[in-house]
């Protein structure tokens, strides 16, 4: 019998101790290993456009002495996933996506160390790999419990020694690079975020800095007191887009900061403003940030926070990119939650972008009536939201942002922002 362990409960702990299942004795004496032998196994992760999957397991088997890679197959191991909600889901109400089933394994393979790396299927609205559930009633992304259970179906063949068969599976923790990359911080008022901070080196001075704000999903999950500090960087790549390669050379080497929201920005967006601006000054404070190059974006909820920073601070940021941003309310009902005199006085360099077919942030009444007044505003509307091949829902074209996609006579957003100066 396996035990099982939740994924909170493993990084509370600190050492991770998710129980994956342990063949019957019998199996090791058949394999003619008859010492029982226990082994760790990180998730590995990866953020795409869609959200995090978890796209392979590594079995820490390098201390088994060189395993055979012919022997491996995919059918060498079983891979099972269960993924529950952290928090209690109320009676009637619904969250995406649980699962508690297999996983297919693609190939079995070997890494650098000698550790069997378990690839496995996963893709773009492919079930069963998600890492986050959405609530449906609080309208937002939690991490899953996750607990993985791997069976060994046939016993290794080592280039030395007799043939070896696992008896015990430890789950370890959840890895993922580009995520892992950002540091956890919280701020004087109390705001969790995440912040990646560019390579060190004595060919630069001060680094920009961007402001990612995320959209109204990833941010706390109240009165649940849930707030994790983790959905801003697993949810979509706005954050991470900023953090790769490409981007850190169009800019020379920047910062990265993801504030998360205690509810939604867009809620009580004038008292977020300053808790937002005391972070940024503190980076500027503590980190080698240049005043003159802080630049803001953000999707949905966050793409209405970032018009707001822009309202309330116009002379604190060099570029803004508000992505499928709010303007007025989504029931119709109110007054708006930024007037068309505060969008005309906007004097911020500004590129917005949407898409025609977003049916959660109607784009006539909020990014193409923002581009009407705001002064100087740029403006990309796609007629849908597509990446390699695979349609996404309209309201997700921050994918584009995130994958410096939109562009004008040439000239792409990153390479756009990065030229704008305070």
């Amino acid at each position: 019998m396996s035990t099982s362990v939740t994924r909170r409960t493993v990084l509370a702990g600190g050492a991770g101790a998710a129980i994956g299942l342990a063949l019957p004795g019998t199996a090791a004496h058949a394999g003619g290993h008859h010492h029982p032998t226990s082994v760790r196994f990180t998730l590995d992760a990866r953020t795409l456009d869609g959200g995090e999957q978890v796209t392979s397991v590594t079995l820490e088997t390098g201390r088994l002495g060189p395993i055979d890679p012919a022997g491996l197959t995919p059918g060498t191991f079983t891979v099972h996933a269960k993924a529950t909600s952290p928090i209690p889901i109320a009676p009637g109400d619904q969250i995406f996506s649980e699962y508690d089933l297999d996983r297919t394994v693609t190939m079995a393979r070997l890494d650098r160390h000698g550790n069997i790396v378990l690839e496995l299927s996963h893709g773009e609205g492919q079930p069963g790999g998600g890492t986050l559930g959405y609530i449906v009633s609080r309208g937002r992304n939690v991490r899953l419990d996750l607990v993985y259970t791997i069976r060994q179906n046939t016993p290794l063949v080592r280039r030395h020694g007799s043939p070896v068969t696992i008896t015990r599976f430890v789950q370890g923790r959840l890895s993922n690079p580009e995520v892992d990359a950002f540091s956890h911080h919280v701020s004087g008022s109390g705001l969790k975020y995440r912040l990646y901070s560019p390579e060190r080196s004595p060919r630069h001075g001060r680094r920009p800095l961007i402001l990612w704000l995320h959209g109204g999903g990833e941010g706390a999950s109240l009165p649940d007191d849930y707030y994790d500090n983790e959905t801003t960087l697993r949810a979509n790549r706005g954050a991470l887009g900023f953090a790769t390669p490409e981007a850190q050379r169009i800019f020379s080497g920047a910062y990265v900061v993801a504030p998360q929201s205690t509810s939604y920005w867009m809620e009580d967006g004038p008292r977020f403003a300053p808790l937002i601006r005391e972070i940024v000054q503190d980076l500027v404070r503590r980190k080698r940030v240049d005043p003159d190059r802080i630049y803001v974006a953000g999707c949905s909820n966050g793409g209405y926070m970032s018009l707001e920073m822009t309202v309330a601070y116009p002379d604190l940021f060099a570029a803004s990119v508000p992505i499928c941003g709010i303007v007025e309310p989504l029931s119709g009902e109110g007054p708006p939650l930024i007037t068309d005199e505060e969008l005309a006085e906007i004097q911020t360099p500004t590129w917005l972008v949407t898409s025609l077919d977003d049916d959660t942030v109607p784009p006539e009444t909020n990014t193409i009536h923002a581009h009407d007044l705001i002064p100087g505003s740029l403006i990309t509307l796609y007629d849908h939201v597509v990446w390699n091949g695979y349609q996404f829902p309209g309201h997700w074209s921050w994918i584009y942002v995130a994958r410096n996609d939109p562009s004008r006579n040439g000239t792409h957003i990153w390479q756009w922002m990065a030229r704008r100066r305070r």
